[in-house]
């Protein structure tokens, strides 16, 4: 068992959970208008209900497989994940009415839930101190993804709305094969634990939580954090089209240009930047840079401008990393699984509340109503949330030298 057999799967996993999020984007808001037969203001009442019910699902599902990872293994959760998501693609190219879109993300949200397993799997593999690198490769996956998959998807999105489910159908089944075949089980028998229930939901992973020391600190930055960088997933396409009236062609281009930066920022940056400054130092760097660039697009108003935005979002891929390398350092080998799966519960939260706040935000500012016509109003909410998500991680303290070598001394709380 090796992490050069171990992270080259993940990051392949993470990479078509990214497309997930990715390739529906360009045409989400033509897919809601099409089956609603409403109009774009509407159509980001129904998208908001959508990501809600995909993030509750999340929510649900994080510590359930979680928990199921550390009592059969990685490999079995990760390989029924791909072959659930696989399924969800080719149901989400037959779906005609609202209710059956409403089913098909909640599953894309239940399967997806197996983030925490693979999280649990590379800290398996990896010493604590090479975690945050590690999961920046994780991050760079999903910023492969936002290259690929967006691009592709407002290129299929020309033909039709469906058209880019089938690539995503036919990525996912090509990546449970490579599983089967090639991915190795990471969680040794003699480290595995007893399946409960009583941990295995989302109000026992919070008693969970509590009874670690810092956990729930870091995971408050979490949540935060996911509120505002949902802000480009949320509403960037619907933003495209109210502010500079993209079509999805350009929007994929942008998706991808995206995800050049965030690929480009893990790949460069995140290894650096932490070995620097330390995991917490370097996560508020980067969420001070997202704050900055938030508030530019707010109002921002020419193409030109919107690209260049780009360039800096490189500098915001040590936070999630980081997050999450300090949660991991909170669990024992035989708990992994769960720590991740609370890491992921957190995400949901935050992708529960996000779809309001941001969505919302934008349809209130952009119908009929609107006391000012402002579609970037979305980016100010952000901001805001990446100015809390800092003022609460600078309440952790700062890693010690035993903390980064793995052990964490009682004084260090984060």
């Amino acid at each position: 068992m090796t992490a050069s057999r171990t992270i080259p799967f993940i990051v392949a996993t993470i990479f078509i959970d990214a497309i997930g999020f990715g390739i529906i984007m360009p045409v989400l808001p033509d897919l809601v208008m099409e089956i609603g037969r409403t109009d774009l203001a509407s159509a980001m009442g129904i998208a908001t209900a959508i990501g809600q019910v995909m993030a509750v699902a999340t929510f649900v599902a994080s510590p359930v497989l979680g928990n199921l990872s550390d009592r059969f293994g990685r490999r079995r959760v990760l390989l029924l994940s791909l072959a659930g998501l696989t399924a969800d693609y080719v149901l989400l190219t037959i779906v005609h009415t609202l209710p059956w879109l409403f089913i098909a993300r909640a599953l894309s949200g239940i399967f997806g839930g197996s983030f925490a397993a693979a999280q649990a799997a590379i800290a398996d593999v990896t010493a604590p101190q090479e975690r945050a690198r590690n999961f920046g490769f994780v991050g760079a996956a999903f910023g492969v993804g936002f290259i690929v998959e967006p691009a592709i998807g407002g290129f299929l999105g020309e033909i039709g709305p469906r058209a880019p489910f089938v690539a995503a159908a036919a990525l996912a089944a090509a990546n449970m094969l490579y599983g089967f075949f090639i991915f190795p089980e990471t969680l040794a028998a003699e480290r595995r634990r007893a399946f409960d229930w009583r941990r295995a939901n989302p109000l026992g992973a919070w008693q969970t939580m509590r009874g670690l020391p810092g956990m729930g600190g870091v995971a408050a930055v979490l949540v935060l954090w996911q509120i505002a960088s949902l802000v480009y997933p949320m509403t960037w396409s619907f933003y495209c089209i109210a502010q500079l009236g993209w079509s999805p062609r350009m929007i994929g281009a942008s998706l991808a240009a995206v995800g050049v930066a965030i690929a480009l920022g893990q790949a460069l940056v995140v290894g650096p930047m932490v070995k620097r400054f330390g995991e917490r130092d370097a996560a508020t760097i980067g969420i001070a840079v997202a704050v900055a660039v938030y508030v530019g697009y707010a109002f921002v108003d020419t193409t030109l401008g919107a690209f260049l935005l780009l360039i800096p979002v490189a500098l915001q891929a040590p936070v999630q990393p980081s997050l999450m390398a300090l949660m991991s350092r909170r669990a024992t080998p035989e708990t992994q699984g769960e720590v991740q799966g609370i890491s992921a519960m957190a995400m949901g939260l935050g992708q529960i509340g996000a779809p309001g706040l941001l969505i919302g935000t934008m349809a209130w500012f952009t119908g009929r109503g609107a006391p000012v016509h402002f579609p970037g109003a979305a980016f100010l909410v952000a901001a805001l949330f990446g100015l809390l998500a800092i003022a609460m991680l600078r309440r952790l303290p700062r890693a010690t030298r035993t903390s980064e070598a793995g052990q964490m001394p009682p004084s260090v709380t984060a």
